[in-house]
């Protein structure tokens, strides 16, 4: 590997990227030099209401959590980790949260429309990301991921995860199909062979902590670096894998790459709580990036802050490496940053107590769900993408 080539991977594989491609990307599209999309930043306004108004009906409070996968470990009101028999000692304490919630957000791609989750337990019958959750959660409290039957909170055994364990788990049947079977398997075998048991990135961080704290974006490093390899097809440069990054032709510097790193990002939120847990401070939330998923950038098409240049294209199925989803999932991250401040003023919250990682939960995500319900009788998103279920 050159220098230039060294130096340029470590550059993309990180949030600063993300949040500098996709400012350059909203400057390109202000220009209106986009081939696909037009911004109008009027309607940032609207955007900003119904996320604001979204916010204070889920949270009345405004005690919003951060967006991470633990919200998606809840059935009927019960908080199913709270009820677990959990190591009284932080570190391994630590080590059960990162087995629990790093395979269980690699699990999260598109559920399909028809598949649903009916838990025993609570009685609760849930869907997507809330069925997905719960599904994976009662996966992991059973022991199916570890090694050993006397300590189920493991996950040291990925490597004999294949279809038939996550049908089962997932109570998939002819008549509740779930989309992406074998490469939901397939992933979390892939995590085995390159991490072992997830629960060891747990002392890879805290030897990254210093003087007990840990800025977010140093999560998101840790991830990229280790996790890199379980991505199938992706791009390398110079034999290193960039994860979520891709090219787009309008982009003018750095090989015209845009990094976007939306599920390890994800994934890097939904470790703070659980590094918190063990005694380690996490600072800097706000070093991490709005996530580039569908729910965010539904928002801003569906309040018009978003156009596309030919309406037929959202009628089109599009490739998830094609300029116009590209361009649409970096230019959603810097709206993001551009929503979060019209959120707080109208919540009358500061950027210190509400920081993004509250504004995505309260939120953006939500207030994209509830806009593409009213729109769309399946609660789709307004583009359709041809994903491999390792993108959304």
């Amino acid at each position: 590997m050159s220098v230039s080539d060294a130096a340029e991977a470590e550059r993309l594989l990180s949030a600063h990227a993300v949040r500098e491609g996709a400012h350059e990307m909203l400057r390109v599209a202000q220009d209106w030099l986009l081939a696909d999309w037009q911004v109008d930043l009027s309607r940032l306004d609207a955007a900003a209401d119904l996320t604001a108004e979204t916010v204070r009906l889920n949270y009345p409070d405004l005690n919003v959590p951060f967006h991470a996968r633990w919200r998606h470990f809840k059935a009927n009101g019960r908080d199913l980790w709270a009820e677990l028999e959990r190591p009284s000692d932080p570190d391994e304490l630590g080590r059960a949260a990162f087995d629990l919630v790093i395979p269980s957000v690699l699990l999260d791609a598109g559920a399909g429309m028809a598949w649903r989750y009916r838990d025993a337990t609570t009685g609760a019958v849930l869907d997507r990301s809330e069925g997905l959750g719960v599904a994976s959660f009662r996966l992991f409290q059973s022991g199916g991921l570890s090694s050993e039957p006397s300590e189920p909170l493991r996950a040291d055994a990925l490597d004999r995860v294949d279809a038939a364990l996550i049908a089962e788990a997932f109570q998939v049947t002819d008549d509740n199909p779930l989309a992406g079977v074998e490469g939901r398997a397939a992933l979390l075998r892939r995590l085995g062979a390159v991490v072992g048991r997830p629960g060891d990135l747990f002392d890879v961080m805290k030897a990254r902590a210093v003087g007990g704290q840990l800025s977010a974006p140093v999560i998101l490093e840790v991830l990229l670096e280790r996790l890199g390899p379980i991505w199938p097809g992706r791009l390398t440069l110079g034999g290193r894998p960039l994860g979520d990054c891709w090219p787009h032709p309008i982009r003018g510097f750095h090989n015209r790459l845009v990094p976007l790193h939306k599920l390890s990002q994800w994934m890097s939120y939904s470790l703070i709580e659980p590094l918190e847990a063990s005694g380690i401070r996490v600072l800097n939330v706000d070093g991490l990036t709005g996530l580039a998923e569908y729910r965010n950038g539904g928002l801003f098409v569906d309040t018009g802050v978003l156009v596309l240049r030919d309406p037929a294209e959202a009628g089109r199925p599009q490739p998830v490496d094609s300029p116009l989803v590209v361009g649409w999932r970096s230019l959603t991250v810097a709206l993001l940053d551009k929503l979060a401040p019209m959120v707080r003023e109208r919540l009358g919250v500061t950027a210190e107590d509400f920081p993004l990682a509250r504004v995505l939960e309260g939120g953006s995500w939500a207030a994209g769900r509830r806009i593409a319900r009213e729109k769309r009788a399946d609660g789709g998103p307004p583009i359709a993408v041809i994903s491999d279920g390792t993108v959304f």
